[in-house]
């Protein structure tokens, strides 16, 4: 494997090669490329969204870190169809993250939530058909982040102009990269292949129905930052039962190390250096493989930012309750949607056997 070669892996693949080492100069190796792989994009990351934040305003800053989590995911990830088909979904995509969570924001918070599950079923339906390459933690994170971070007025029309770059630059970058692979299936096969008794489109039905829920109802409750309950939710809800539990679990632990650890560091470091609190994070996510340890750094930059307009206590607060809601509800929302679709099954098999 070349240097270039193992700079393209991701961090369970880094980490393999560094327990498969046999030689002490060999482990050294790998932890070296490891450590620049993580410089190069931490590097790469902070002056994409600065230049984005620059040209388009800070308020629009988010607009880079969607842009910039499309570009790296989708420069290796595919939607499992035609590559022709597929760009024009990734064009859609754009459109719809720019638009509709913008109007949702107009809306009541019921209102709010169908345009939210109107929106959500088009992304997961066409974009996350693979539940294990994890589109959803690209897509329907995009989603929510540009949900709550919603700007109007001139900013907004800067955010249009963000987000056409960015469906520019994600388009293309996806097309060149994946324009010589062959797929037997195309959007026609997607739409076909749509089975409610199957265990991927149970998943995707939770993922479409329960994320918008659970924001609808902590808006209902006046609850600042709801995104991050939208975030949790989405990220726990799994195809298997089994995955789910293991999920919630870590996000809730991990979730409150993260937070305790946020704020010793708030506490010792001084005020001019918090901003870069959410930037240690990011590098704590770069070394992370395993979800538990993401949930811990994720916290970091959440706060750094929640901590601005809320205070540390108000921040902390909003966090741990956010997320163990989000995650809580989604579990309970699952158990009780696969249970009446099992006693659906049964009820129309009893039927069929009379």
């Amino acid at each position: 494997m070349t240097f270039y070669q193992e700079l393209q892996l991701n961090q369970a693949g880094s980490k393999n090669l560094l327990k498969k080492s046999e030689t002490l100069k060999e482990k050294l190796y790998h932890m070296w490329v490891y450590l620049v792989k993580i410089a190069i994009t931490m590097t790469f990351c902070f002056f994409f969204v600065s230049i984005f934040s620059i040209i388009f305003g800070n308020e629009n800053s988010i607009v880079g870190v969607v842009v910039l989590l499309c570009l790296m995911v989708f420069r290796n990830a595919d939607l499992g169809i035609h590559t022709g088909q597929s760009t024009m979904l990734l064009a859609l995509f754009f459109v719809i993250m720019t638009v509709c969570p913008h109007l949702a924001n107009q809306f009541s918070p019921v209102l709010g939530m169908l345009l939210n599950i109107a929106a959500l079923a088009v992304l997961i339906l066409f974009g996350c058909h693979n539940p294990f390459m994890f589109n959803q933690s690209t897509l329907v994170l995009g989603y929510l982040l540009l949900y709550g971070y919603d700007v109007t007025g001139k900013s907004y029309q800067m955010r249009l102009v963000g987000m056409a770059l960015g469906a520019a630059l994600t388009c293309f970058v996806f097309y060149r990269n994946h324009k010589n692979r062959t797929y037997k299936r195309n959007l026609k096969n997607l739409i076909q292949e749509f089975d409610i008794t199957s265990s991927r489109t149970k998943w995707q039905i939770c993922q479409i129905l329960c994320v918008p829920i659970v924001l609808c109802i902590a808006e209902l409750c006046n609850m600042p930052r709801a995104m991050w309950a939208g975030i949790a939710a989405m990220s726990v809800i799994l195809p298997s039962m089994d995955d789910m539990h293991y999920r919630v679990r870590k996000r809730i632990v991990g979730n409150i190390a993260g937070v305790i650890c946020f704020t010793v560091l708030y506490f010792l470091l001084p005020s001019s250096i918090y901003a870069y609190i959410g930037i240690l994070g990011g590098i704590g996510v770069g070394f992370s493989a395993q979800y538990g340890w993401q949930a811990v750094f994720n916290t970091f930059g959440a706060l750094a930012i929640a901590a601005e307009t809320y205070g540390l206590q108000g921040a902390v607060s909003l966090r741990v309750i956010q997320n163990v809601f989000g995650v809580v509800f989604a579990l309970a929302f699952c158990v009780i949607f696969y249970w009446f679709m099992s006693k659906k099954k049964e009820s129309e098999e009893t039927v069929h056997a009379e």
